[in-house]
């Protein structure tokens, strides 16, 4: 059943043709490691920035904390103002007012309101398509950033809206 062999070139010849397998099996095997390797490091850092955004979408919010509509006329009872008191969410970093887009979406449409400058001017004076912004006190703020220690009050004209 078992042959013996006698000869040692012969003995040899094979023992070198297995460790060519093995070795190749090695350079395969570190081969497809270092595939997977890169691949878990890709999807690693894909992860963390996903994580990232989507922290930054849940806590960087704003809370909408009063809604008032100033009447003009009690005769046709339109809106001559629109005030929307806002602080920042628990947890969330400064947020620049001045770069919020504001989606407005009404009866007859909607509008992407932005920031306009309106320091010292009357809530009249504002032009379709913008808002501003007061501080506590009731003045118009040119730079307003909303922190968890102050609340601003936002302003619309929704006459032109």
């Amino acid at each position: 059943m078992f042959e013996f062999i006698n000869n040692n070139d012969d003995r040899g010849q094979v023992g070198i043709g297995t460790l060519i397998v093995f070795i190749a099996m090695v350079l395969v095997a570190a081969i497809a490691a270092g595939v997977l390797i890169n691949t878990a490091g890709f999807l690693q850092s894909q992860a963390e920035a996903t994580g990232e955004e989507s922290t930054d979408l849940v806590s960087e919010r704003i809370d909408v904390t009063t809604k008032v509509g100033i009447v003009g006329s009690t005769s046709d009872g339109t809106l001559d103002e629109i005030r929307i008191g806002v602080a920042g969410a628990p947890g969330a970093d400064q947020i620049d007012l001045s770069e919020t887009t504001i989606q407005a979406v009404g009866p007859n449409g909607q509008e992407s309101l932005v920031f306009v400058d309106n320091s010292g001017n009357a809530t009249s004076n504002l032009a379709s398509g913008e808002f501003a912004v007061k501080d506590a006190n009731g003045d118009f703020v040119s730079n307003p950033i909303l922190n968890e220690d102050n609340q601003y009050t936002i302003v619309l004209n929704p006459v032109v809206s």
